[in-house]
């Protein structure tokens, strides 16, 4: 099977970065199949011109490459292997895109199981953000056999800028578990940064602009550093997924026997925070745990 826009594509999961996906493949001229357990999600790629698959064994039955964006491993398993699930009803040689962040361990097994349904299945998780989504500028962290990955650049630069194949089954989902280590490391440096600058009355928005121009440059302290000192903090990444994600992270490394602190102090950290009723605020919210351990009132 050679991809192109006249291959039907599917999508499941139309989230805030699955929604905005689907449409770019739309734009780009595919003729996508969706399916979301929301309603008003479907009608509104319906209105964009998607065409409704009704169940993810539907949505496979229409394509040949099926994209699956939803939030965890169980996820992923329901709508692929449930009774109603893609397998069912998937082609023969068809391809499965995850862009979930799910268990690499877990990737490995469904891969094995997609492949004796005579199919084939690549995980790449994404990275960008909503903005990303919507622009067609995710970064694509990608496991999976090579030349099934060659075979579906066209659907993934319609949805991405950067493509990086990692290494076989599940090494995509590792590379991701590293982005948000990442990311959640940096963001608890910016968080303490501009706690202690608000301590010691020092305006840390004039920090921000300091530090922006020197080493300490980074996309967290240019972007989560001003939507924490803004407090425009509605999701964005919700916390409660950033928490997810760092302890399958964190799983990860107890697998291997790796040493993570930073990722160790990052869960807890932000279970607390999750456990301080901010689970569905943006991650940058971790800055406001900070101030409050830090006597330093908003």
């Amino acid at each position: 099977m050679t991809v192109t826009t006249n291959t039907p594509v599917g999508f499941i999961g139309l989230g805030i970065m699955g929604a905005a996906m689907a449409k770019n493949l739309l734009k780009a001229g595919f003729k996508v199949t969706v399916h979301n357990r929301s309603r008003s999600k479907v009608e509104d790629l319906l209105a964009a011109g998607a065409i409704d698959g009704g169940s993810p064994a539907g949505v496979a039955a229409a394509a040949e490459v099926i994209i699956v964006c939803v939030p965890d491993t169980p996820d992923v398993e329901k709508v692929l292997f449930a009774d109603d699930g893609a397998v069912h009803a998937i082609k023969h040689d068809a391809v499965v895109i995850d862009c979930s962040t799910i268990s690499a361990t877990a990737t490995v097994g469904f891969e094995q199981r997609v492949r004796a349904k005579g199919a084939h299945l690549i995980d790449s998780p994404i990275s960008g953000g909503p903005q990303g989504a919507i622009d067609g500028t995710l970064s694509c962290m990608i496991g999976g056999d090579a030349a099934i990955v060659d075979r579906c650049m066209p659907v993934f630069k319609a949805i991405g800028k950067t493509f990086t194949h990692i290494g076989g089954s599940g090494a995509g989902q590792l590379c991701k578990a590293c982005n948000q280590l990442v990311n959640t490391a940096t963001m608890m440096g910016v968080a303490e940064a501009f706690a202690l600058a608000k301590k010691m009355n020092i305006d840390p928005y004039k920090v921000r602009a300091a530090l922006m121009g020197g080493t300490a440059k980074s996309f967290i302290l240019e972007n989560h550093g001003k939507r924490l000192l803004d407090g425009t903090l509605a999701p964005g990444f919700r916390s409660n997924l950033m928490l997810k994600d760092i302890k399958l992270a964190l799983a990860a490394g107890v697998e291997c026997g790796s040493f993570m602190p930073a990722t160790a102090l990052g869960a807890q950290l932000l279970a607390a925070l999750c456990s301080s009723g901010r689970g569905e605020l943006d991650n940058a919210s971790m800055g406001l745990l900070f101030e409050e351990l830090s006597g330093v009132a908003r």
